[in-house]
């Protein structure tokens, strides 16, 4: 799957969740406030580019960083689990597509 296919079948959860993440264990894990900030990036970056693909290389590398590799701690919840998994799976089709 593309960057572009795999951003349309799975920004619409991330917008959802991410949110939510961020109000549920934004007290317990600060740094997911700064993986906010970066999803809210990537996502106005990737719609306002429409098919092209958006220079994303910064935000990626600093997401990486802030989550280490997406590593889920853990004491959090499924969704927090399902952001990090579903950004790493985006990162992997940026990189690759």
């Amino acid at each position: 799957m593309t960057f572009i296919e795999k951003t349309k079948k799975q920004f619409k959860v991330l917008e959802q969740y991410v949110p939510i993440v961020a109000r549920v264990h934004g007290g317990s894990h600060p740094e997911f406030h700064e993986v906010k900030k970066l999803f809210d990036a990537i996502n106005k970056k990737t719609k306002d580019a429409g098919s092209d693909k958006p220079e994303l290389y910064d935000e990626f590398t600093n997401l990486r960083e802030i989550t280490t590799n997406y590593t889920v701690p853990g004491d959090v919840c499924e969704s927090y689990e399902a952001v990090y998994n579903m950004l790493a799976e985006i990162d992997k089709a940026y990189q690759t597509n």
